[in-house]
């Protein structure tokens, strides 16, 4: 396994390896890697020639700067935990002025309004810092695919959106949500809850799994109200949005429509940590 901490270092490598048949991948992480990370490692290496996983925690995307001092830096742990996958891969672990110059500061994107809902309204500016930062690691590494999880389904959206508009010839990979024995979706922040609250975040995942049942039988106003209801009688958690939304465009159901795709997406906070979830409801 080969770290790289500079830009113009990983760009002289991988100027080396490539040739004209050779596929790139590239798997975008902050660190802190768990199993829901290591499958997309995984699908890469299976697709890829050459797989690079980033490891950086952007502080662009954080509107909240405690969240981002609380975020763990655990690189030596996460480069031991890549070995066990291939000693072949290729990690990029910048640091913030490495990679932001001294501009550290989010590009402007129009997103047609893919960005304005569910995270967008509750993470001002975050997903222009989250765009930033993968488009300067596209432009770093030059990958021909991009790996991203469906457990941030609108970021996953952004991306392919982003791509389109830069013209960038990336092919952006969804990959299906990891999750815990309890079915809680995996995430870096779970291992900020204490046990107990961790095993009762399974509630989260159960109630999505509820809704989607319900969903076949009820129109999406039904539903929301049956999630906000269960939620109000659980006092460890704080529902801070639930939302069904139609699958391409994340506009908000009103009414179903026949041959449209949908999802349901919610954030919780359980003992002041933030966890996302989403479920495909047809």
């Amino acid at each position: 396994m080969l770290l790289f901490k500079r830009k113009k270092d990983i760009i002289s490598h991988l100027t080396t390896l490539k040739h004209t048949t050779t596929s790139v991948g590239i798997v975008p992480t902050m660190g802190a890697l768990h199993k829901g990370h290591l499958s997309l490692v995984k699908k890469a290496i299976s697709e890829c020639d050459i797989v690079v996983v980033s490891i950086f925690v952007n502080p662009t995307q954080f509107d909240n700067k405690d969240d981002l001092k609380k975020y763990p830096s655990t690189l030596d742990t996460d480069l031991s935990c890549l070995n066990t996958i291939s000693g072949e891969l290729i990690v990029f672990a910048p640091t913030v002025a490495e990679l932001y110059s001294n501009n550290i500061n989010s590009e402007q994107y129009n997103f047609e309004g893919l960005d304005r809902t569910m995270e967008g309204e509750f993470r001002r500016n975050h997903f222009s810092g989250v765009a930033t930062v993968v488009e300067k690691l596209f432009s770093i590494v030059k990958p021909d695919r991009a790996y991203f999880g469906e457990k941030d389904f609108q970021q996953l959206l952004i991306i392919k959106k982003l791509v389109q508009k830069t013209n960038m010839p990336i092919q952006i990979i969804g990959c299906p949500i990891v999750r815990e024995p309890n079915g809680l979706a995996m995430s870096s922040r779970n291992e900020r809850l204490p046990d107990d609250l961790r095993n009762k975040a399974s509630f989260i995942y159960e109630t999505l799994l509820t809704a989607k049942n319900i969903f076949g039988m009820k129109s999406a106003k039904y539903v929301i109200n049956w999630v906000k209801n269960k939620f109000e009688k659980q006092q460890e958690f704080n529902l801070e949005y639930i939302e069904i939304a139609e699958q391409d465009t994340l506009k908000p159901v009103n009414r179903k429509q026949k041959n449209t795709k949908y999802r349901a997406f919610i954030a919780v906070y359980v003992n002041g940590v933030r966890l996302i979830d989403n479920i495909a409801l047809n």
